[in-house]
């Protein structure tokens, strides 16, 4: 008797390998995601303007990487003692406003510089709904959507959902824009499995039926998009609260892990699995807590680790094994 509906993510036309450097923004679901591609030795870069949810925010801070923005102090604005960007997380706020501007211009720059030379672009979209500064607003000009709150109280923003034709208009226009300045570019599109029950639940599910309706548009008209089902694969493959961490919003390690299973079947190329799975062993070695560092029996396993990464570099020239060599050399 089957208890559950599973189904077999096809895979893609298109395939990604460790050839191909890998830009990664939007919600809090796509630094698992990135985790799991660094891990496997991936050259990833993700969120440099930290985690972003609606689509306007994430095409505005693609743009910025396609201009290579240089934020000034007119972009931030003063409250509970530190500086905050309406268009950055809160990981970028600072109590003085140059170092906030430090570490966000130079978070551009390399983001620019990925960027245009990336192989992939992966996406995932969080909510339609945004915020907007009411138009008298001291901290912004009229129609500011703000991609954090920074915990500024509610009553000064208007909360509204995006309509499909929103965000058709906000992420044309940014595609635009990127195919012009990375022609080679391929994008991965993926909704979000998180569920953002604070708007509602019945908002949570207005809010992806237009995120979903929108990227298939898109990817129906654009050959270089693809589109990858993270959401159904939690909602409606695995389907059950045990899937989900103690705050029954966020998916747990072992939905994150399926998905993750998943993607590397249909969008991974076969020629770089093996790499992968050499990965996960060494991986779990660099977890390994031993009772006794200086035993023979210890030594003699970060011998054997480190041949095997040298070997590995030796195979894949083009990779950078630093971080695993000088664990095991020391």
């Amino acid at each position: 008797m089957d208890f559950r509906l599973p189904f077999k993510v096809a895979p893609f036309s298109k395939t990604i390998s460790h050839k191909h450097s890998i830009f990664l923004t939007g919600s809090c679901f796509t630094e698992h995601m990135s985790n799991y591609l660094a891990e496997a030795k991936f050259s990833v870069l993700e969120n440099l303007h930290g985690i972003l949810f609606n689509p306007h925010s994430i095409a505005s801070s693609l743009l910025a990487y396609i201009e290579n923005k240089t934020y000034t102090r007119n972009d931030l604005f003063h409250y509970n003692e530190s500086w905050h960007s309406w268009e950055h997380h809160s990981r970028f706020s600072h109590p003085d406003p140059e170092e906030a501007l430090h570490t966000i211009n130079q978070s551009q720059r390399a983001a620019h510089l990925f960027l245009q030379k990336a192989g992939w672009l992966i996406i995932t979209l969080g909510s339609a709904w945004i915020y907007e500064l009411k138009k008298d607003d001291p901290d912004g000009a009229e129609h500011t959507i703000v991609a954090n709150c920074h915990k500024v109280p509610a009553g000064r923003f208007l909360k509204r959902l995006m309509s499909t034709e929103d965000v058709l208009s906000g992420l044309g226009n940014m595609l635009y824009r990127l195919f012009i300045f990375n022609p080679s570019i391929r994008i991965i599109f993926t909704i979000s499995p998180v569920r953002h029950l604070r708007d509602g639940f019945v908002e949570n599910n207005k809010s992806k039926a237009v995120l979903i309706q929108a990227v298939h548009r898109l990817v129906e008209k654009f050959e270089q998009l693809f589109y990858f089902p993270a959401y159904e694969l939690v909602i409606d493959d695995l389907r059950d609260y045990r899937f989900y961490a103690e705050d029954m919003v966020h998916p747990n390690y072992l939905a994150t892990d399926y998905v993750w299973e998943q993607f590397r079947s249909a969008c991974i190329d076969p020629s770089s699995l093996p790499l992968i799975k050499e990965m996960e062993k060494i991986n779990l070695a660099l977890r390994h807590r031993p009772f006794n560092h200086s035993s023979q029996a210890h030594q003699k396993f970060l011998q054997a680790n480190l041949k095997k990464v040298k070997e590995l570099q030796t195979e894949y020239p083009y990779l950078d094994f630093t971080k695993e060599r000088m664990y095991f050399e020391k």
